[in-house]
């Protein structure tokens, strides 16, 4: 069952299944998503699979995110189209929240954006202390996706709605205080931890880690009704932390941040599955947006770090045009 980039077997009675891109931080691709969603389905009626492990190779991180460049290329006419891509992901996400067995996550080291989709909607869900957690999709033009915005929205006080939109990259110990994770271990401990998946053990006495730092400041500004305030807010707190957050918003898409700030308020009252297909529907009308392309552009495939947002600046962004985000597709 395993292709060149996910290496699917059967240990004992785990299900393992190891993303295998290392050069490129395990990020995904379509022909991964699809091997993933095809062991997946096969093990859920396989009774000799009595758990699922999701970890990736190499020593820089679980899952980089999607293939940002495979989509950019699909964007400008290649084989991959992006709205075929998120439709797959969402489902395979949707599979590992809803699935009939116990599926444990690995997110050691780097975990972004289709990382965290991967590994957050897991049951077991292990940090370690290289772990970094990130959603950094305002920074490309685009709103985070992969039912993120699920967890974030049921994040203490206001933390989920920091992250989404600076797409602060998490510890350890921060990403399970924003609902991303579960359980903190070494990474020297894994694999003793995968050899008790592979006996059959459910990993059901691991410590929880103590409470991780809350800004007071996180809670105080992002309440705000609106981004315009928000940032304000920021910028008129005393804390350095607060000044920081406003300087990295200032460097991002301006239509990502309030499209955001929308779709995390909104997800507070969904299920995951409704938070997955209001991703699609964002998603596929940020395909029209230019700031989409320009910031992989910037980010990805120039690496100039110079965006060219449209428009440039928060009040130009209209709230009827962040609305049109949201209707429903044809």
């Amino acid at each position: 069952m395993s292709d060149s980039q996910v290496t699917v077997r059967v240990e004992g009675r785990l299900g393992h299944l190891t993303l295998d891109r290392p050069d490129k931080i395990n990020a995904l691709n379509l022909s991964m998503i699809r091997s993933v969603a095809a062991a997946l389905t096969e093990w859920s009626e396989d009774r000799s699979v009595s758990t699922v492990l999701i970890d990736g190779a190499g020593d820089r991180g679980l899952c980089a995110g999607g293939d940002i460049r495979e989509i950019y290329e699909g964007i400008h006419g290649g084989d991959t189209k992006p709205h075929d891509f998120w439709a797959q992901e969402y489902q395979m996400n949707a599979a590992i929240a809803h699935y009939p067995k116990p599926v444990v996550a690995f997110m050691d080291g780097i975990v972004f954006g289709g990382g965290v989709g991967i590994s957050a909607h897991a049951g077991v869900r292990i940090v370690t202390e290289r772990s970094q957690v990130a959603m950094p999709e305002t920074a490309i033009g685009l709103s985070p996706d992969v039912g993120a915005l699920y967890l974030l929205a049921r994040a203490p006080g206001r933390f989920g709605v920091h992250a989404a939109l600076t797409g602060a990259r998490l510890s350890g110990e921060q990403a399970v205080h924003a609902g991303l994770a579960d359980h903190l271990v070494p990474s020297a401990e894994l694999p003793v931890l995968a050899e008790r998946l592979r006996a059959g053990a459910l990993l059901d006495d691991l410590p929880a880690p103590g409470p991780a730092e809350h800004p007071e400041w996180i809670d105080a500004c992002y309440g705000a009704a609106s981004m315009e305030e928000i940032m304000a807010e920021l910028r008129g707190h005393s804390e350095p932390g607060a000044h920081a957050a406003a300087d990295a918003l200032g460097a991002m898409s301006p239509t990502a941040l309030k499209v955001t700030l929308e779709a995390v308020r909104r997800a507070g009252s969904m299920t995951l599955d409704e938070v997955l297909k209001q991703d699609l529907r964002v998603g596929s009308r940020f395909l029209d947006h230019l700031d989409f392309a320009e910031g992989i552009r910037a980010q990805i495939i120039d690496k100039d770090r110079q965006p060219r947002w449209n428009p440039p600046d928060l009040p130009a962004v209209g709230e009827q045009y962040v609305l049109s985000f949201f209707e429903p597709l044809d």
